[in-house]
């Protein structure tokens, strides 16, 4: 693979290039790009052009830069969650029926939790994660279930992190988040109020294979949550939770194993 004078990569700075866009910021101008890739602005025009003529960048009328239909095209080929999504649709467009909230699918990305769905209503408690956003595993609903049904050395890599604040209830502590882990588990759902945003409930709950040959050690391959305005009866939401879970590892019981894999 070509490289620079420096050794590095031309698809290393490709990459820094993609990772520029946020979930937030899907629009840049190229000195954008370059500033946040660390590149020299004639650099980065050459490499968005190049991959501009593969479909990976896309200019919009006024120059501006966003992330190509075909980069979107071989994420969802990529995707390593195409069967639990399609699994999961069915039984979240039900929860979502009654619950009337934010309705999150979440998977274990590295140290974070990585939504690959999610369902919204008009009016709905504040959420601000995305569709491809990220979460720390400690701060939410979602990351605190796939954390606690984790491996263990998981659960000691997080726990000897620094981990971030959101807002006064977040869990920043390891003996509170090693407590909060041992309640996930026992009680096979987590409850945090006001751990993102003060005025939001995350519940979730784990989703795991029905599979009779899976290890005696629980895990989850994903995490269903609902996000719900703080002081909504958690026991309600968790019912509704579980049933659909319940739905969705039936359906991923019954699917045939993927030969990719």
């Amino acid at each position: 693979m070509a490289r620079t004078a420096t050794g590095e990569s031309v698809l290393s700075r490709a990459v820094r290039i993609l990772e520029a866009f946020t979930p937030g910021e899907r629009v840049l101008s190229v000195s954008q790009i370059a500033r946040r890739a660390g590149l020299h602005l004639a650099t980065a025009s050459r490499l968005i052009a190049e991959l501009e003529s593969h479909g990976l960048l896309d200019r919009d009328p006024d120059r501006r830069v966003r992330v190509g239909g075909r980069m979107w095209e071989l994420a969802l080929r990529a995707s390593p969650t195409p069967g639990l999504r399609d699994a999961s649709m069915p039984f979240m467009t039900d929860a979502h029926a009654v619950l009337g909230q934010h309705l999150q699918l979440g998977v274990l990305d590295g140290d974070e939790v990585l939504f690959v769905e999610r369902l919204s209503a008009h009016g709905a408690v504040i959420n601000d994660t995305p569709i491809a956003g990220r979460l720390p595993l400690h701060a939410s609903s979602s990351g605190l279930v796939l954390l606690a049904f984790g491996s263990r050395e998981l659960q000691e890599r997080i726990l000897a992190q620094r981990l971030r604040r959101y807002t006064a209830a977040t869990i920043t502590e390891a003996d509170a988040l090693r407590a909060a882990l041992a309640d996930v588990r026992r009680q096979g759902y987590a409850c945090l109020p006001g751990h993102v945003h003060e005025g939001a409930l995350g519940v979730a709950v784990p989703i795991q294979r029905d599979d009779r040959s899976a290890a005696a050690r629980p895990t989850a391959v994903a995490a269903l949550a609902a996000i719900v305005p703080v002081g909504t009866e958690a026991r309600t939401v968790v019912g509704v939770l579980r049933t659909a879970a319940r739905g969705i590892s039936r359906t991923l019981g019954d699917a045939p194993p993927d030969p990719s894999r």
